[in-house]
């Protein structure tokens, strides 16, 4: 049985899977499309993240693919009709990047009301030692509103209170009880729009999302506020947002997506992407690296061999 590494995924994958079958870590992390299709065939179990997509000719190129074990949540880069229809089994890891994804908002929560970014480069590549320059606001008793309140957004909803931050959030498909254990008042997307002085993003990109934040939606926030953005690029409209930024009616963005950051040849290639939005000082983004975390790593990684296991008997 041959298992195929395509990405940069927790070393005790391939340590642990070895022992019950061939492993091999391709050449070039995350593979192309084209790597991959030259080296399937013989695969019955792929280990990957978000790269390439797995599309028809890929999935018919696997003449021994029986599992599909995926190092991330989002599943929407696989064609998983057509999977399934080839008896092939897909696991991902949803949940296990939580508290990843949650230290790293709330980083950016704090980055953006200080200016740490901007003072940052102001000291070390300026020159400049201005205290007066920057005068940033705290998280203490501010609005946190929470837009998709699974296991991301609880935790969010935790730290925050730490913070001793008032949570709002919005999730049409949870029980009013686990608002009222989080500590948190259940409000329609409206709503919270209109009473959050940050808001962080954590629903997933569906026809119904995409663009939810636009010039409409940007208007009905509050003077100051910020969005955070964690989950995917699509749900903010970002020619809206820059015009919102650069005339000053919003507080500020960050991001760890965009809309365009699989562009071209996606992470496999080198290709580069520009944004009118940076331009903007406030604006801060960082490459996708919500679930970037050595402790994450780990846990992914246990979980997926544990079901690579369990689904080959072994």
């Amino acid at each position: 049985m041959n298992c195929l590494i395509i990405d940069k995924v927790w070393g005790g994958i391939a340590e642990e899977l070895s022992k019950c079958m061939n492993v091999k870590t391709a050449d070039n992390l995350p593979s192309s499309k084209e790597q991959l299709i030259a080296e399937i065939g013989d695969v019955d179990v792929l280990i990957m993240r978000v790269d390439p997509k797995i599309d028809k000719e890929i999935l018919d190129a696997a003449k021994n693919l029986k599992v599909i074990g995926v190092c991330s949540v989002g599943l929407n880069h696989i064609d998983m009709e057509y999977a399934k229809s080839k008896g092939i089994q897909v696991f991902n890891a949803p949940g296990l990047n939580a508290n990843a994804v949650a230290e790293l908002t709330i980083s950016k929560m704090l980055d953006i009301s200080r200016g740490t970014f901007t003072a940052n480069y102001d000291v070390k590549y300026n020159h400049e030692w201005d205290k007066y320059k920057f005068e940033g606001r705290e998280l203490r008793g501010k609005t946190l509103g929470i837009m998709g309140f699974g296991r991301i957004g609880q935790r969010v909803g935790e730290l925050g209170r730490a913070f001793k931050m008032n949570i709002v959030a919005y999730d049409p498909f949870l029980p009013d009880d686990v608002f009222k254990q989080q500590c948190a008042t259940k409000a329609s997307i409206d709503e919270l729009i209109k009473v959050a002085d940050f808001i962080s993003i954590h629903v997933p990109l569906t026809p119904e999302t995409k663009n939810l934040f636009n010039k409409k939606s940007i208007a009905e926030m509050k003077d100051g506020a910020v969005v955070l953005n964690m989950s995917r690029g699509g749900i903010v409209n970002e020619a809206d947002m820059y015009e919102a930024l650069k005339e000053g009616r919003i507080g500020g963005y960050a991001a760890d997506v965009m809309e365009n950051e699989l562009a071209g040849s996606g992470l496999t290639g080198n290709d580069t992407f520009a944004s009118p939005l940076f331009e903007c000082d406030n604006f801060i983004v960082s490459p996708h690296i919500g679930a970037q975390s050595v402790d994450a790593s780990k846990d992914i990684g246990v979980h997926i061999v544990a079901k690579v296991k369990e689904a080959l008997g072994l």
